[in-house]
């Protein structure tokens, strides 16, 4: 394939920072104030993107709810972000395996082992994106320059298939945006170090991902106000913070909390329900399922209309 990024243009993450070209020659404090300054205006970029970062979320939770999948896919430090963000969802809000997939250029070793020509590859991204994207699910390509090959060829494959393409990157002017039906392009400028995206486009990578996921997680009923109800307790400071959760939730104590969590056989969820109304446990577990698991439709399910 012929690659969309060999183009001359000098991408914002390449350019040289005017701020930092002294940087070699300063005290080691005065280096970190350089760097804390840079990182200092990452939010304010991220947040001039939050209305597209919005669709993308919209998008994703449509495709998740009706059974479809998320993918990332990204090279370098890029990749390795979305791996990580992959991997946190399963502990923080109990998400079943295989419904939000991370694809890193040059595979699972390049986790720890960099294989930085892996992203020049456009077929492989292509083949990624072909040996698992399917009609009805979203692709996100992650990519600091806008333009990485391997990028290019797994949003083109996975529009080509019918699924939805999302692009993050810290290029307004990406040549890759015309794959992406959304492009979340945050503007963090020249890096401290010339072209060490793993500086701010990173940290901005990190949290767009963050609210990206987060946000679809909560769409998706994987909290109850701001607790993380869908959490897998499989230590036990993560059972003891289910009970801490119920009785913030409610107001019980502990002892009631840890009752109801034991009757709902581990559920917090069921727990939840049954602490909050009067619904038995398969009441609540009825309830939250036919209400796609959000409690707080299942609670007015099970409780009744005021009295006129």
């Amino acid at each position: 394939m012929t690659g969309v990024s060999d183009g001359l243009e000098c991408p914002p993450t390449e350019e040289r920072n005017p701020r930092t070209v002294s940087i070699d020659r300063l005290p080691a404090l005065d280096v970190l104030r350089l760097l804390n300054a840079e990182d200092a205006t990452v939010p304010a970029a991220v947040a001039a993107t939050l209305p597209y970062l919005a669709e993308a979320v919209d998008l994703a939770v449509a495709a998740l709810a009706s059974g479809h999948r998320l993918h990332y896919f990204g090279a370098g430090t890029s990749g390795r972000l979305a791996v990580l963000d992959c991997a946190e969802l399963r502990p923080t809000f109990g998400l079943e395996p295989g419904r939000v997939v991370a694809h890193l250029a040059g595979g699972p070793a390049a986790l720890t082992n960099p294989s930085e020509a892996a992203e020049d590859d456009e077929d492989d991204g292509a083949a990624a994106a072909g040996s698992e994207v399917e009609a009805g699910d979203v692709a996100v390509g992650v990519t600091a320059s806008g333009r990485t090959p391997y990028v290019a060829g797994a949003l083109r494959e996975a529009r080509a298939r019918g699924a939805g393409t999302v692009l993050v990157s810290a290029n307004p002017r990406s040549p890759l945006a015309p794959l992406a039906d959304i492009h979340v392009a945050f503007d963090t400028g020249p890096e401290a170090i010339t072209g060490s995206t793993r500086l701010k486009a990173g940290t901005a990578q990190k949290l767009v991902l963050n609210s990206l996921s987060t946000a679809v997680m909560i769409r998706l009923g994987r909290t109850y106000s701001n607790l993380m109800t869908d959490m897998v307790a499989s230590n036990r400071k993560l059972r003891a913070r289910q009970v801490r959760m119920l009785a913030q939730a409610t107001g019980a104590d502990s002892d009631l909390c840890a009752a109801a969590l034991a009757a709902a056989e581990g559920d917090p969820k069921v727990a939840l329900v049954t602490l909050l109304s009067s619904a038995t446990v398969d009441q609540a577990r009825r309830a939250l399922a036919e209400t796609g698991g959000l409690v707080h439709r299942a609670l007015r399910s099970v409780t009744p209309p005021p009295l006129p």
